[in-house]
């Protein structure tokens, strides 16, 4: 499993981020088998929200493992909190109330990482970073970050925050890559050229800002995965079951390893709740597709590499 070191941070997260959305669809038991399986693997990350099963997700966590201090002390610990029945909230109260929530239902005194999840519109970017710097010196936050903003939205509220925000979690697949898109067609008068992103993975890169790729198996917004769909994707599945084969790994791997391979270090969130799939997908941590591999599932994703 490949480590990363988070610049400005003393962080050295896995790659490979275990998702949590979905656990609370399972027994206490076969979270617990997950999570080990996941740590067995080299995942120390782990990624929640808030809103996940309206909370219920974290506490089933913190139950599933009978959290302690030795091991609370081998995970790094996300959450995020910002999104509120039907709107946004990165006000003060919001975001202070929330991480209490977070905390108890964790059974844990930190926080390793807290983003800031969607943007809010109407946030007020001095408040939202004095309950950032509250939750910093009482300790019950270590490090800050956030969640589908675009370059103008982190700089608006990195002005106000003395302390760098270190990630940005955002949806990226092969064959949701808007990200790339617009960068591989510069200049050009075609739809792809179309940056609907402010170049946002360039000012990561040039910031130092962590980019969590969320949805790594998924076409468009919650439309399905591609791996195994060969009516809309049939060249992609082709080359990923011959990737797989010279890697020996599964395809998985293979949508894994196209996100990993990029130079920008990015992680990956796996919120798959087999533990077969999350193995597969840890699998993909550190191949070494090729630059002609990498471009050639970009193609048969149905990109343009002009």
């Amino acid at each position: 499993m490949k480590t990363l070191h988070i610049p400005e941070s003393s962080l050295q997260p896995s790659n490979i981020i275990m998702g949590c959305m979905r656990i609370n669809n399972l027994s206490l038991s076969e979270i617990e088998t997950l999570v080990r399986s996941a740590m067995e693997a080299g995942v120390n990350m782990f990624d929640h929200a808030d809103i996940y099963g309206g909370g219920e997700c974290e506490e089933l966590f913190a139950k599933a493992l009978h959290m302690d201090s030795a091991l609370r002390e081998k995970m790094i610990l996300q959450s995020k909190c910002g999104i509120r029945s039907g709107f946004y909230d990165f006000s003060k109260e919001h975001i202070l109330r929330s991480v209490d929530g977070i905390l108890q239902r964790l059974h844990t005194d930190y926080l390793d990482v807290l983003l800031l999840h969607r943007p809010d519109a109407l946030m007020e970017p001095e408040e939202t970073a004095e309950a950032l710097q509250t939750l910093f010196d009482a300790g019950k936050v270590r490090y800050f970050g956030v969640s589908n903003q675009n370059p103008a939205q982190i700089e608006l509220l990195q002005q106000a925050f003395g302390h760098k925000l270190l990630f940005n979690q955002l949806q990226m697949s092969v064959v949701h890559s808007p990200l790339v898109d617009s960068g591989m067609a510069v200049n050009m008068n075609i739809d792809q050229s179309i940056d609907r992103t402010g170049s946002t993975l360039e000012y990561c890169r040039l910031h130092h800002i962590t980019i969590q790729a969320w949805s790594p198996f998924q076409k468009g917004f919650f439309g399905g995965p591609f791996l195994g769909d060969m009516e809309q994707y049939p060249e992609l599945n082709r080359m990923c079951e011959e990737l797989a084969e010279k890697y020996s790994v599964t395809p998985t791997g293979i949508a894994v390893a196209w996100l990993t391979r990029h130079p920008a270090n990015i992680q990956v969130i796996l919120g798959t709740t087999k533990v077969s799939r999350m193995l597969e997908g840890c699998a993909g941590s550190q191949i070494p597709l090729t630059r002609e591999e990498w471009y050639g599932l970009y193609k048969a994703a149905g990109n343009m590499v002009p």
